[in-house]
């Protein structure tokens, strides 16, 4: 089924994508941007340590780029080295990137923005000296990452209303083995399952204030 793809403009004046067949948004429509940061950056970018360097993430669900782009800015900010890998199986379309607002809103160049939805696939691309990125195009379901790799993984991938089998155990189960000990998931969900499925695969689960609209969110932490 081919999705219908709009921008709107969420309640902190930055944009995402809605999806009119699924009635889902790539982000929040409390605040795109607000979100994202408060989740991603707050919640789990700031808790890895300061003895860790570079930082190694894994992104479930590159998207509209926005985790990407704020993660760069954090580096720059705090001279902090990042190496940022993500998967994405369906690229957002040119046109809709093109009118998505984030470099302007974050007062950062477009040009980075840009570069990071240009870069093919599986090459490894420095943006700066802080910053790498590396995007991997594969179905969540068929992706082997790297294990005990990555210090930090955002999850980041559709609502299970919409598409539970994202967030089943064995998806689950990928995010663990990639992690090392000590290592951060953090998403923007926390329903009652999630966290069960979370514990049985060896997460210590830390439930957080959610963002703007929502009550809750999730930080786990491999134990």
């Amino acid at each position: 089924m081919k999705l219908t793809k709009t921008i709107i403009t969420t309640s902190d004046g930055s944009k995402t994508i809605a999806i009119k067949e699924w009635n889902e948004h790539y982000h929040s429509t409390h605040g795109a941007i607000q979100e994202s940061k408060h989740v991603y950056i707050d919640a789990g970018l700031n808790a890895i340590g300061n003895n860790i360097s570079p930082v190694r993430i894994l992104e479930f669900g590159f998207g509209t780029g926005l985790n990407a782009l704020l993660t760069f800015q954090h580096a720059e900010q705090n001279n902090l080295p990042v190496e940022y890998h993500s998967i994405e199986a369906f690229p957002v379309d040119k046109n809709l990137i093109e009118q998505l607002d984030y470099p302007e809103k974050l007062d950062l160049p477009r040009t980075v923005f840009n570069k990071m939805h240009q870069t093919p696939f599986y090459e490894n691309i420095k943006l700066t000296g802080n910053f790498s990125l590396y995007k991997i195009k594969q179905k969540f379901e068929d992706f082997h990452p790297k294990e005990t790799y990555y210090n930090l993984v955002y999850f980041d991938v559709f609502g299970a209303r919409v598409q539970p089998e994202l967030w089943q155990p064995a998806i689950l189960q990928k995010a663990y083995q990639a992690l090392t000990k000590n290592g951060i998931f953090v998403t923007y969900a926390a329903k009652g399952q999630l966290k069960r499925d979370l514990k049985v695969l060896g997460f210590t689960i830390e439930t957080l204030s959610g963002p703007p609209g929502k009550r809750e969110m999730i930080r786990a932490v491999k134990i």
